[in-house]
């Protein structure tokens, strides 16, 4: 076998007391969700009229679909600039950006508080057709996530196909899984385009929700600019997550690191973290704000908090040497994780204002439906990643002989 052929890791799903652990706390996230739904999003939550919005759209949506654009950006990467170069790495990318979508997507579900009529927004509001308000960017972001969801599935699906045709005694289905497979030779570079455009889209749309929020935002955070501002630091994120989710993964499944590889996408966070540098104290100085950042309290020391986590890894990866060195890079890909993560709850909740005698925390509940949320993520990707085809490489082991 190639040492760049995905193969499932195989081996039992509970095999350690960390994902013992994670079961037994993904019961007492379903029975916190069954009561959220039974009884109300008020019972659990600490939202408000003033803060309509907490951790659960912050961090489960706005910051969790950054974190999963690895997808987004290694197809960038693997099918646009560099030809398949990085394509070992596309089906372990593909794979968290499916699940982190798809947790977002639940996490909208769980935010809403009339839940059960979220299935109108795809069929165009029904029964009253038409009704959609196309000024909306917030219905741009939930048609564009929804689609996106889909098509990572079906990006992903050559994995399960290759699995089903090895394995299945079923003539049936390891037919379908042939004729998949030639479908998907003809027709996903179709797929990867519309898989490439629609993260293009609702990443911007994300920044520019907050647009809307015009005075309530901190002008350091409020610019016109700031949909460029999210979707250029979404792919600095994804291409941080490819570089954490192979360290760990080779780490806990005893697989060998795409080290050369990895090495090569350090080369784009930099050029990434600049730009966005650039037009983030362009925007500042052009628009009159620089006393801002330095007269505006604790504001102004999350707004250079921010910064510092944008340029230090950008600083660590500049000389050829420091990218050589896996260490320097995991480190780095850290600070660019938390620093994307950091710009987005600065905008969405620290430097939101919505007047006096407001306030917002998550409560105990919040906090461990997020938890449950990731945890939950994390069990899927235990599953997937033992029973198919998705990380790529021989085993530490048999590398070493």
């Amino acid at each position: 076998m190639s040492k760049h052929q995905a193969e499932p890791v195989g081996g039992p799903i509970i095999f350690n007391r960390f994902t013992k652990f994670l079961v037994m706390f993904l019961g007492l996230w379903v029975l916190i969700l069954l009561y959220r739904f039974l009884t109300g999003i008020g019972t659990v939550s600490g939202l408000t009229d003033g803060y309509p919005w907490g951790i659960w759209i912050a961090f489960d949506v706005v910051t969790g679909t950054a974190l999963a654009c690895g997808g987004y950006a290694i197809a960038i990467l693997a099918y646009i600039l560099n030809k398949g170069k990085y394509h070992p790495l596309v089906r372990p990318a593909l794979l968290t950006s499916a699940l982190g979508y798809s947790m977002a997507a639940l996490a909208i579900i769980i935010d809403v508080g009339r839940w059960w009529g979220i299935w109108r927004i795809p069929l165009g509001g029904f029964p009253d057709m038409g009704s959609y308000n196309w000024n909306s960017a917030l219905l741009e972001v939930a048609l564009c996530v929804m689609a996106y969801v889909g098509v990572l599935w079906i990006e992903l699906g050559p994995a399960f196909l290759e699995k089903w045709e090895a394995t299945s005694k079923s003539s049936a289905l390891v037919g379908f899984a042939r004729f998949g497979l030639k479908f998907y030779d003809k027709a996903l570079i179709w797929i990867i385009a519309l898989g490439v455009l629609l993260p293009t889209m609702h990443q911007s749309s994300l920044g520019t929700l907050m647009l809307i929020a015009g005075w309530k935002l901190h002008p350091l955070w409020s610019t016109g600019w700031i949909p460029l501002l999210f979707l250029i630091s979404c792919v600095g994120m994804g291409y941080a997550v490819v570089v954490w989710e192979s360290a760990v993964s080779s780490k806990v499944f005893n697989r060998r690191r795409e080290d050369s590889m990895l090495i090569s996408l350090s080369g784009a966070m930099v050029v990434v973290l600049g730009l966005y540098l650039l037009l983030r104290f362009a925007d500042i100085i052009i628009s009159g704000k620089f006393g801002l950042m330095f007269t505006s309290g604790f504001l102004s020391f999350m707004f250079w908090l921010e910064i510092a986590l944008f340029a230090i890894p950008m600083v660590m990866l500049m000389r050829a040497k420091d990218r050589a060195n896996f260490g320097t890079i995991f480190k780095a890909s850290m600070l660019i994780m938390l620093a994307g993560a950091l710009y987005r709850f600065d905008a969405y909740i620290v430097a939101f204002n919505p007047g006096r005698n407001w306030s917002y925390f998550p409560t105990t509940l919040e906090i461990l439906i997020t938890l449950g949320t990731v945890a939950f993520e994390v069990f899927l990707y235990i599953v997937i990643v033992k029973r198919y085809p998705i990380l790529s490489g021989t085993r530490a082991a048999q590398a070493a002989h």
